[in-house]
């Protein structure tokens, strides 16, 4: 049997405890960890639990006839700390409660449809300060945190003391630089390719024309579930998902050609969208017609144009719109195949990459995005230049 550390229940080598902090607090913090999450040993909530005396783990599902939850779900200064396109930023009304579902995704929305004593209770979300580190585990959106990440966010909110909660994250990329470690060291077998294709291989048919790439990003309101009818999505496909509509979107080319457009919302807006898009709130109300948008955005592209995004969120909800699967590269799928590890958040990946300093080219968090993926997309053809001059010279 592996020698285990019974406080953080992590096998002796990667032990982190001697990294975990102990932060006193103002707010309570209640963690509903879901059962599967417990047996995940790069979870991140026990460490968030042992780094702040001031807090609670329960395990379990559904939480209606527990007294304890019930109690602080009754309690106005109550919160949940919940990704969902109806949070509220973190620094609203006083919070002295903060309860903390973890789990994946899926596992949180269906604990917050299990339980309607807790999806009853006010959300409030966090916007990163900076890109989620967990590079161990696959995120469905950059901007998507660990939880020992968004509860540190969240306490610096709070108690407006940002950097004080930054110690809780020592213990947390201590274990993810850890694992990284093990799986470079691994000597378990691997399938051989073949002759397999240079990393940047994709990106060859760019070299000479990189302005065939338009790279781009979109911003959603996001959250409403398809059920709520006419207060929320039309719930035509019968699902309880979250569904998204497309309300910002960012796009430019090597030839320095610039897109941009914010769309009227076509149901209500989520009460943080304009916070976590960085948008003026009357901008968006005063978007355009989401029809003339997009229309506008298909002769941008034109007949040859392929996508250049930062993982698959952007192409999906243009697919979303109407306009189709269009052509396109993951330059976040291309930078982690030449990195061979995950990059992270874009710009996180980009000076991995060693890439340039980027200038924003829109409005907002989706200008920014954009600005990262020019710079990113210059160095990866760059390397893939590189790439096809030394396959040249060695055959």
């Amino acid at each position: 049997m592996r020698d285990v550390c019974w406080r953080c229940r992590r096998p002796r080598p990667v032990c982190y405890c001697a990294l975990l902090p102990s932060l006193p607090t103002r707010t309570r913090v209640v963690l509903l960890q879901h059962p599967r999450e417990r047996r995940v040993g790069i979870g991140t909530a026990r460490m968030t639990h042992l780094s702040l005396p001031n807090s609670e783990l329960h395990e379990g599902v559904v939480f209606e006839e527990d007294p304890r939850i019930a109690a602080l779900a009754a309690d106005p200064t109550t919160a949940v700390l919940y990704p969902g396109g109806d949070a509220r930023p973190a620094d609203g009304a006083p919070v002295r409660s903060l309860i903390v579902v973890d789990g994946t995704w899926w596992q949180a929305r269906k604990m917050l449809a299990l339980n309607p004593r807790l999806a009853a209770v006010r959300r409030i979300g966090v916007t990163p300060r900076a890109p989620g580190n967990y590079r161990i585990r696959r995120e469905p959106r950059p901007e998507c945190l660990a939880t020992v990440e968004a509860v540190a966010s969240a306490l610096g909110a709070l108690e407006d003391e940002p950097a004080r909660f930054d110690a809780m994250l020592r213990a947390f990329e201590f274990m993810v630089d850890r694992q990284i470690e093990h799986q470079a060291r691994s000597d378990a077998p691997r399938r051989r390719r073949a002759q397999a294709a240079p990393p940047l291989s994709r990106l060859r048919p760019y070299l000479d024309d990189p302005a065939k790439v338009v790279l781009v990003d979109g911003g959603a309101n996001a959250g409403w579930p398809a059920a709520a009818g006419a207060d929320g999505a039309d719930g035509a496909d019968g699902t309880d998902e979250p569904r998204s509509e497309l309300v910002h979107l960012v796009a430019c080319r090597a030839s320095g050609e610039r897109f941009e457009a914010l769309l009227r919302p076509r149901r209500p807006l989520g009460p943080s969208v304009a916070h976590q898009l960085e948008v003026p709130e009357a901008r968006l109300r005063d978007g355009e017609d989401a029809g003339a948008a997009l229309a506008r955005f298909r002769a941008f592209v034109g007949h040859g144009g392929v996508l250049g995004t930062w993982g698959a969120f952007t192409v999906d909800l243009l697919a979303q719109e109407g306009l189709g699967r269009r052509p396109s590269l993951d330059l976040r799928d291309l930078c982690a195949r030449h990195l061979r590890r995950r990059p992270g958040g874009i710009a996180n990946g980009a000076r991995a990459l060693q890439a340039g300093e980027p200038a924003p080219r829109g409005a907002g968090r989706c200008g920014r995005t954009v600005g990262w993926l020019e710079v990113v997309l210059a160095r990866l053809l760059d390397l893939a230049r590189e790439e096809a001059i030394a396959e040249r010279g060695a055959a």
